[in-house]
């Protein structure tokens, strides 16, 4: 089974700001449901925990193939560390008026085989909703940041 979906919202912030808190692959625990942990490995690899039904965990490694600042992050999975998750996608950062920016992410993976596999499918079962919920949570994230940021002023 291979899926892909796309997903945009439009976030309050700046364009820098927005972009370095989504560049650093370390915040994504924070506003991402299922991820437990991101770890960099290198300039250009990480690795990623997510967790999974009844205490499922899977890993693996990504190599970011594209950082064009303030515009796109690419990603792709890769070979190693036992696993066998395979994930790709982007995410494209647009300016609009009034110091919003629109933020476009599309995310295509494929399971597993096997019972790993089939929990994985039911983990990515509803992935638009899935990724849906982690924009929402995206956007709350970086709007209290800001908000805090400005009362602090």
């Amino acid at each position: 089974m291979s899926d892909q979906v796309t997903k945009s919202i439009i976030v309050k912030g700046s364009l820098d700001e927005i972009y370095g808190i989504w560049a650093d692959f370390s915040n994504f625990p924070r506003f991402m449901t299922n991820i437990d942990s991101v770890t960099p490995r290198g300039e250009d690899r990480s690795h990623w925990v997510m967790k999974g039904p009844l205490g499922a965990r899977f890993e693996w490694d990504a190599k970011t193939t594209l950082m064009e600042k303030n515009s796109r992050i690419a990603w792709k999975s890769v070979n190693g560390n036992g696993s066998n998750m395979k994930t790709s996608g982007q995410v494209t950062f647009k300016e609009l008026p009034h110091e919003e920016i629109q933020i476009t992410v599309t995310l295509q993976y494929v399971p597993p085989a096997g019972a790993v596999g089939e929990a994985a499918v039911n983990l990515f079962g509803k992935p638009e909703q899935r990724l849906s919920e982690d924009l929402k949570n995206f956007k709350s994230f970086v709007e209290a940041k800001r908000e805090h940021t400005l009362s602090s002023a």
